[in-house]
């Protein structure tokens, strides 16, 4: 019997070191542990495809919530009876003790278990949407007080109006008008078109 831990978060930017601590408190192998950093709406994730390749008859597998395996309610009723039926892999939900595959393996056991799996899958599909009606509101709110998202706009230098006067009567190079006002081609010009419709008015 192997020992396995799966870990997820929903983005590059979270972190999962909260997960992998539990893993490691197992004792489970690091070369053991599969992370993803991806969405949960679905399951075409690397790490879980070569998690599911790995496991086999009698393999346990540790996920520390039901919705770290996902937030798709048919899917995760799916994948949890391929592995738990198909490929005879014991899954244990570490924050709730029902969902332990290796307990209560007769016709009631099973009945609860999928009860609970049932409610628990439903809920981690039900919170995906209310995760991202949450985001739109919160950043919508901070667009509201000032707040801006993206890279920060870079302003041209001071000399630019002297700079673009030269580049427009040919004795500045477009690449040397570049690297004097630190400015890629796309945004110059665009600064370009912004200082002539100053002018202009």
């Amino acid at each position: 019997m192997e020992v396995y831990g799966y870990c997820r978060v929903s983005t590059a930017e979270q972190n999962e070191n909260r997960q992998l601590d539990v893993m490691t408190e197992l004792k489970v192998p690091q070369s053991h542990i599969f992370v993803d950093k991806q969405s949960g709406k679905d399951f075409e994730r690397p790490a879980w495809k070569s998690l599911v390749g790995k496991l086999q008859h009698g393999d346990l597998l540790y996920i520390h919530s039901i919705d770290r395996l996902g937030r798709n309610y048919g899917e995760i009723q799916n994948w949890w009876r391929i592995l738990t039926r198909e490929k005879g892999v014991d899954i244990v939900v570490l924050d709730m003790e029902l969902l332990d595959a290796r307990k209560g393996k007769d016709l009631l056991g099973t009945l609860i278990a999928d009860l609970v799996l049932n409610l628990f899958s439903y809920v981690a599909h039900n919170e995906h949407p209310a995760i991202r009606k949450r985001q739109q509101e919160g950043i919508a709110a901070a667009k509201a007080r000032g707040v801006r998202f993206g890279r920060p706009t870079k302003k041209p230098p001071e000399d630019f109006a002297l700079l673009a006067k030269q580049w427009e009567r040919g004795k500045l190079r477009t690449k040397d008008f570049m690297e004097r006002t630190d400015l890629s081609e796309t945004t110059l010009y665009r600064r370009l078109r912004e200082h002539n419709a100053r002018r202009k008015k």
